[in-house]
């Protein structure tokens, strides 16, 4: 599997279940690697979707552990046994965790590559990405220059695990 998300320079993925940063050339690239892919996420992240529906032209998994919760056009799982039984069938290098902070938490350990959009800016936020780039079971393999949108500087990050 591999991890894709955005991350300020306090390592914020989101705030009152939206994203802290609407970056066009961020969307795009997630767009570009997701796209006929799989998305793994938890429940709160598919609500915060817009209309609360899944990503179109993608095979959506909802992990939750409410075994009465189902949605329309995704598959869910209860446990992690579940969504690997689900993703048995597909290349890991198809399969994406995209958040949140407690699917990151849960399922990055079992990712090989994380997709980080590093972000040169702070906001508040109540939700974050483990900090890999000080974790020793990562390394940096990839860097992009930096780029500038309105002012917030980023750069796209892949860390491969060790």
């Amino acid at each position: 599997m591999k991890a894709i998300v955005a991350v300020s320079g306090n390592l914020g993925i989101g705030k009152d279940n939206d994203l802290l940063y609407n970056i066009p050339e961020d969307k795009k690239s997630f767009r570009r690697m997701t796209l006929g892919k799989v998305v793994v996420m938890g429940r709160k992240t598919l609500e915060s979707m817009p209309n609360g529906k899944p990503l179109k032209d993608r095979t959506n998994i909802v992990l939750s552990r409410d075994k009465d919760y189902t949605a329309e056009g995704v598959v869910v799982c209860n446990d992690i046994a579940e969504l690997e039984k689900a993703v048995e069938n597909y290349s890991t290098d198809d399969v994406f965790v995209i958040g949140g902070a407690e699917i990151y938490k849960l399922l990055l350990p079992l990712c090989d590559t994380a997709y980080v959009t590093e972000i040169d800016d702070e906001k508040p936020a109540d939700k974050f990405f483990p900090d890999i780039a000080s974790d020793s079971r990562w390394k940096l393999a990839e860097k992009s220059e930096e780029f500038d949108y309105e002012g917030v500087k980023y750069k796209f990050c892949t860390y491969e695990a060790k």
